[in-house]
């Protein structure tokens, strides 16, 4: 089965050509999807705008925006099919982590009162790049507890694993340098040696993680919106997936995220804790909590 994505560009292709129009240029066809995305993302501002979640607390305000994308596809390797670096924007297909920076993204914007299509891509470029700035590909925040770390440094969010039941997380990381072979970007020795000096500072940190069997004992201090990083016993590697605190009234605690499980962007149908119980390799959770603005 084709993607979303897909069904609906080869459609707007045929009705190119059912209706007789003249053939594009190439650059024009790029072009023509690059408008596509954009014009997604008009809609989904006015939408939100609309919705008022401007006046909302900004955890309240992304699980808002990420109930807007549920059913969205999972798509993995989005940043990754091009051997130069540059702003990937893909709206109709998802994998963790670019879900949770577009909703970051939407909901700073809307709160900001940044709706156009260029606020948009500049404060996705500030989020998923390290100081907000694209040098390579090593400029990207590709360990997500590096992500963490520098979005705490821009004010994004604040990482709260330590003050609500966290121990310390000693672990090396080194996943990408030691399996370069796993990505095509690490043919180039500029981009291992770029890796390389962010597993090094990584390292030099101390983290702090929630075991997976004291997960449901932090609930009381979790709040709506906030990030979840799932730790891992793989060797080399931070974080497996990524999502959001999703509260209900009753203070019960579910997960909403893009799953490469079901295809598509959902919230758990067991709660938090009992989620990341269900997987052998899954080891506790980070929580990083986004700022407002």
């Amino acid at each position: 089965m084709q993607s979303r994505r897909k069904f609906i560009k080869n459609t707007a292709i045929t009705s190119l050509f059912l209706t007789g129009l003249p053939s594009i240029s190439k650059t024009n066809y790029f072009s023509f999807f690059d408008d596509y995305d954009e014009a997604i993302c008009r809609k989904k501002f006015k939408l939100l705008v609309d919705t008022g979640l401007k006046s909302m607390p900004i955890g309240d305000a992304i699980i808002e925006v990420g109930r807007s994308f549920l059913d969205t596809d999972y798509v993995a390797g989005t940043l990754d099919k091009n051997m130069s670096e540059s702003l990937v924007i893909n709206l109709t297909g998802l994998d963790c982590v670019t879900f949770v920076e577009n909703c970051l993204t939407f909901a700073r914007c809307i709160k900001l009162g940044a709706t156009t299509f260029d606020d948009y891509k500049a404060e996705l470029k500030k989020i998923r790049y390290r100081g907000g700035s694209i040098d390579g590909y090593a400029s990207r925040l590709h360990y997500f507890c590096d992500w963490i770390t520098d979005n705490e440094e821009k004010g994004i969010v604040k990482n709260v694993s330590s003050e609500i039941g966290g121990v310390e997380y000693s672990k090396k990381i080194n996943f990408m340098s030691t399996h370069t072979g796993s990505y095509k970007q690490l043919s180039s020795q500029a981009n291992i040696d770029g890796i390389n000096s962010a597993e090094e500072a990584i390292n030099s940190r101390i983290y702090y993680y929630i075991p997976k069997n004291d997960i449901a004992k932090s609930y009381d201090f979790m709040k709506n919106g906030d990030i979840i990083a799932t730790t891992t016993s793989i060797g080399g590697l931070d974080v497996t997936h990524t999502g959001y605190v999703v509260k209900g009234e009753d203070g019960s605690t579910y997960f909403l995220h893009a799953s490469s499980k079901s295809k598509k962007v959902i919230i758990s149908g067991s709660q938090l804790a009992d989620y990341v119980g269900e997987d052998s390799k899954k080891t506790g959770i980070m929580v990083a909590r986004p700022l407002e603005v």
